[in-house]
Formats: structure tokens, sequence, C-alpha cells
């Protein structure tokens, strides 16, 4: 079958719908509703950071003020070690998350690339108990896993809690790397075992560095689930307070009888600050990675 010139004619392109064509009634609606649903996601946190600067006895009233006897004092005796050992509580917080991106990268990495590269007795076996692990929530994890520390002798310890943590997040960045290794041309690796490479050697020179984005989204993830998860370190940690994370440690402001809302509402907002920090170093890496790691593997 074959088209005439006249036929072709009158054939045209499909118009795409341009800024221009929305109706102004459309426009301030459309514009309106990001503004309200934008507004209601940073209340929250902005009451918060008001909170913070205001005494205990003003942070929860009947009629709330914006700025009601406001200073930094909640910041300098949380900080100066009055409530509670932060900066104790912060390196701590900070030495568990960082072994956890880590050691939960580098496993993650190392399993994805071999489940997209290679074939293996166990291979569906393997991803298909990762995806079960994902399905348990973390309360019914909690027995066996200190049962487990237990054996080995690591309960009550830093390290401990940091494997607890591997088992959560690496299931979740296997499966993310391994959709993003997917992407990745098989022909570099020929072109490095070629130029004399081994598998490893291929991995770590060649294939790493293309995988950026990949391993930005989940070392965001391994960090962030170290950083505020607060049952496991709860039930894994010793109750000394010098073993505390951050997350833990809030708890020593919300009393029997009374809740410290200013103290409390400052630490969170100094917990949130490395949370931030870290998302401003990855964040050109999440949509990426986040899209290629979506490819079905």
């Amino acid at each position: 079958m074959t088209l005439d010139a006249s036929s072709l004619q009158m054939v045209k392109p499909e118009r795409r719908l341009k800024r221009s064509d929305r109706s102004l009634a459309a426009s301030v609606g459309l514009h309106a509703g990001l503004i309200i649903a934008s507004l209601i996601a940073v209340f929250p946190v902005f009451w918060v950071l008001v909170t913070s600067f205001k005494p205990d006895a003003r942070a929860v009233e009947t009629s709330p003020k914006l700025f009601n006897e406001s200073s930094l004092d909640n910041y300098s005796r949380i900080l100066g070690g009055e409530k509670g050992a932060f900066l104790t509580w912060f390196g701590n917080s900070v030495l568990i998350a960082l072994l956890t991106t880590v050691i939960a990268v580098f496993l993650s990495a190392t399993t994805g690339y071999a489940a997209s590269r290679f074939r293996f007795p166990g291979k569906r076996s393997l991803m298909m108990s990762f995806l079960v692990v994902q399905m348990f929530p973390f309360a019914v994890l909690i027995v066996p896993l200190y049962n487990i520390l237990i054996a080995l002798g690591l309960q009550g310890t830093s390290l401990g809690l940091v494997l607890v943590y591997c088992t959560t997040a690496v299931p979740f960045c296997t499966y993310m790397l391994k959709g993003y290794f997917d992407t990745i041309p098989t022909d570099i690796d020929e072109a490095g075992r070629v130029d004399g490479l081994s598998p490893f050697g291929v991995f770590w020179r060649l294939v790493m560095p293309l995988a950026k984005p990949g391993l930005a989204v989940t070392s965001f993830y391994a960090f962030l689930t170290a950083w505020g998860e607060v049952a496991f370190a709860s039930a894994f940690l010793s109750a000394a307070d010098d073993s505390k994370t951050l997350a833990v440690g809030l708890q020593v402001f919300v009393q029997q009888n009374r809740t410290e809302w200013g103290h409390l509402a400052a630490a969170s907002i100094l917990v949130a600050i490395p949370a931030v920090i870290v998302f401003y170093l990855v964040q050109r890496f999440l949509v990426t990675g986040l899209s290629s790691g979506a490819v079905k593997g």
C-alpha cells in the first residue's frame, strides 16, 4: 500500500500541548494546588524549627505564637551536655551510619554485579530471598536477630547493630544496583578482560565508576536506614548512655510526666542536618539512579 502526496498532506503530526495553550483558570488552579501542597509539606518542619527556639513552657500553648521568648538556649544546653550526652550520641550515630553505608553498598554492589553478569546455581533463589526479606516488618525480625547477635557475642555492640542494619539495606540496594548494572553494556566487561583485567578488576575499575548514580541512591538509602532508625537501636544496644544513637537518645526528652518539647525540637533539627547534607551531596544522582535502577532485571 502506497500513499500519494495528497494523502501525506492529510496526515498531520500530533500537536503537543504547550504551556501557552493552558487557560488562565487552569494555570491559576495548578499553581495554587502546588503552592498549597508545598505549604502542607513544609509547615510541620517549619513549626518544629520555630519550636526549637522556644522554652519548654512556651513550646505548647493554647494560643501558639510564632515567636515567644525565642532564644538559642535549647541548642546551647543540648550541645553543652546539660540535656544528655548529645555529642556522644552524634558520634555513635555517625560511626554506625557510615559503617552501614560502606558495608551495605559494597556487599550490594558485588552481589548485584554478580547477579547481573554471571549465571550460577541458586541465582534465582538468592534474589527471591532478598525479596522475601523485604516483606517482613521490623518488629517480626527483632527476636530472631536478637538471638543471632547473642550467639555471635555481638549483642549490645555497635558492630552488631551495623550488621542488623545491613540485613535491611542490602536486599533493597542489591535490587537497585542489579537493575543499574543491567543498563551498562557488557562490551565494557569484555574490553576490560581483553586488556588483562580480572573479573574483580573489571568490576572495580570500569563498572563502578560508571555506576555512580546507582551507588549514590543506594548509599543515601543505607545511610538513612541507620541514621534515623529507633526500633533496632533500642533493642540491640546496651542501656548505657554512652552507647546510644541519636534516635534513641531523643527519648530522654520524653519523660513519664512531661515532655520537653523545646529541647526535643532542637535535637530533632540537629539530627536532621546530617541527613540534609548527605541528600545535598547525592541529589544530582538521585533521579538518574532511581530511573535506571527501575529497569526490570
